[in-house]
């Protein structure tokens, strides 16, 4: 186990500082593709593979991939919305039809955000806490204490204009949570290669019509590709269609072969309690990865709050043509995030900013058939198909069952 953890902990360094220092991340198109790579393989990583053995069983890969794709679909009408869209955006005036439907859809990216901050920060509290002996009450008591202190934080740095400083912060994380992902893969790998076997009998898979809602409960844990289509003021649209497809063809393989690492210790995953069980599974392989664990999981969830955070505020003082100012604006995004907090435990958490962000899909998916002008009524078919996904995503996703 020694030497698992040594070639875990040498992989995350090395990658950390090829990350960080290589001449290649220093490129705009490195940039444009880890911002959206950054948010997809955040938090998402971390509580799927145990969440998805839980309810699949074998059949975990398999969800795994179907997930992927229902996400490439919806990132493909992303995609269509930043090339045709855009322009149309630009011409419209502020009484267009495709106008209003944008402010509409800006809005209900806004209260998603808010309520992803709630999921980001939940996830946190929940990882900080994995390792405290308490009773139930009182660890759900801690844990939204300290979230919404943490909200109540961000708020005032808001009011002080020192959260601009915090998101700075926040993304000179990025390598550092990559890294200690890539070491985390390194770690299993090396497991299979010291040891070639099983940790346990493998669960049944349980592939069926009754998981769907479940899978689609877990739409979050691969959504952050859609940051590529506010990045307009700094890169063009051509570069931000093609980093946003390429930071979700790197996430999905990562996603998969994480899951497919994850294997020998299906039985153990499907068993671990709560939405940090993943702790649990990385200590069975060697425990000196539950630091890199930690690590990585706190500066995720983090940087993950505060840019959502920032994104809530601007996109509210937007809506509101600036009748709201950013402060203002982010202070109702985090009475909207506290609520949240409260109202929901982790599992149920998470299928919650799975509708409102599948709900946000949904519309992009109408301002896609509304953008949509030629090339015959196919692709317009694929985007109402699409939608009908994100929509049922939004009605019937459903929390994983501890």
């Amino acid at each position: 186990m020694l030497a698992i953890a040594i070639a875990a902990f040498a992989t995350a360094i090395a990658a950390t500082l090829l990350l960080s220092l290589a001449p290649f991340t220093r490129r705009p198109a490195w940039r444009a593709t880890v911002t959206p790579l950054a948010s997809i393989i955040g938090s998402g990583f971390l509580i799927c593979g145990p969440l998805l053995a839980r309810e699949f069983g074998q059949g975990a890969l398999i969800a795994q991939g179907l997930l992927l794709v229902i996400a490439y679909a919806i990132g493909a009408v992303v995609r269509f919305n930043i090339a045709e869209l855009e322009p149309q955006l630009a011409a419209a005036s502020f009484n267009h039809p495709l106008a209003w439907m944008a402010r509409v859809t800006q809005t209900v990216l806004a209260a998603a955000y808010a309520i992803s901050i709630a999921y980001y920060l939940k996830l946190l509290a929940e990882f900080a806490l994995k390792f405290v002996d308490l009773t139930p009450q009182l660890h759900s008591l801690l844990s939204n204490g300290a979230v919404t202190a943490i909200i109540g934080l961000l708020v005032l740095l808001a009011f002080t204009g020192g959260l601009r400083r915090v998101e700075h912060l926040a993304h000179g994380s990025v390598s550092l949570k990559l890294g200690m992902i890539v070491g985390m893969l390194a770690g299993l790998a090396a497991w299979w290669l010291v040891n070639g076997r099983l940790a346990a009998p493998l669960p049944p898979a349980r592939l069926s019509w009754n998981g769907l809602p479940l899978l689609l409960g877990l739409l979050i844990t691969v959504q952050g590709f859609e940051t590529s289509r506010y990045l307009g003021g700094s890169y063009s649209a051509e570069l931000r269609i093609a980093t946003m497809r390429r930071a979700q063809l790197i996430a999905a393989v990562i996603y998969l072969t994480f899951v497919a690492l994850l294997t020998p210790f299906l039985a153990q995953a499907a068993e671990a309690k709560g939405v940090a069980g993943i702790l649990d599974i990385m200590a069975l392989v060697a425990p000196g990865l539950v630091v890199l664990v930690l690590i990585g999981a706190l500066a995720s969830q983090l940087s993950a709050a505060v840019a959502d955070s920032i994104g809530a505020g601007g996109l509210m003082n937007e809506v509101t043509r600036g009748r709201l100012s950013i402060p203002a604006s982010f202070a109702l995004a985090a009475a909207l995030s506290i609520a949240v907090v409260w109202l929901t435990d982790p599992l149920q958490v998470v299928a919650v900013a799975s509708r409102a962000f599948a709900v946000y899909y949904a519309l992009q998916c109408v301002l896609a058939v509304m953008a949509h002008r030629s090339g015959g009524v196919l692709p317009k078919l694929g985007f109402v198909l699409i939608g009908l996904i994100a929509l049922a995503a939004a009605l019937f996703g459903a929390p994983a069952e501890e």
